[in-house]
């Protein structure tokens, strides 16, 4: 999923942190979806939220279609604002790679998202369904159910996916770690050879002087 350069919510400033908007973003978000609400609901029927993530993204129809239905908890056919902000936080933390942070942040939010069937009860078809959103990658899902499925019913309940979330974002940081001591390193190589390359031209021109 890739947000369109331009539209509205390229603007938006997600928190790294606690992956939330500030109050002046939210203020503006809070207008945006009111200039979407033609009708005057305070809220988005199917017909308004497909024309807004189509405008803002490059989902398909029929992905739009499912973020529609996770996010109409009451199966009203419409969503109200803070299904709006959560969507929009989630599309946030995509496009700036903080997915593993977004979920540990909002556990219990994105549980209650996935737990489509309201079971309390979260299985892996629920992950692929909506793994466009949270770029959970399939070895990551297989362990996920190897090593956090205590209860052994292949679903996991809310204890079991906080685990998770929590050594989700352990392997984030561990990778953010490793990127980092990969670019320091990759930096400091390159002022050696930046450092081999001046002293090999002044040992040139100092030849050359002397000629």
């Amino acid at each position: 999923m890739k947000l369109k350069k331009g539209s509205f919510l390229w603007y938006l400033y997600l928190d790294k942190l606690y992956c939330l908007l500030s109050v002046r973003n939210v203020k503006a978000l809070v207008d945006y979806f009111h200039l979407l609400d033609v009708h005057h609901k305070n809220t988005l029927n199917d017909v308004l939220f497909y024309h807004f993530l189509h405008h803002v993204t490059n989902l398909t129809r029929t992905q739009i279609n499912i973020v529609f239905n996770m996010l109409d908890w009451s199966a009203v056919g419409e969503i109200g604002f803070d299904q709006f902000y959560m969507l929009v936080c989630i599309l946030l933390a995509q496009e700036n790679r903080l997915e593993e942070r977004f979920i540990f942040r909002h556990s219990r939010p994105v549980f209650e998202l996935l737990d489509v069937d309201g079971e309390l009860r979260v299985g892996a078809a629920n992950f692929h369904m909506y793994n466009f959103l949270f770029n959970i990658k399939r070895q990551e899902l297989r362990e996920l159910y190897h090593d956090f499925d205590i209860t052994g019913d292949r679903r996991l309940n809310y204890k079991e996916f906080k685990l998770f979330t929590i050594f989700f974002m352990d392997k984030y940081q561990e990778r953010q770690k490793a990127e980092k001591e990969k670019a320091l390193l990759e930096k400091k190589r390159s002022r050696q050879v930046n450092v081999s390359q001046k002293k090999s031209l002044l040992g040139l021109n100092g030849s050359e002087s002397r000629i």
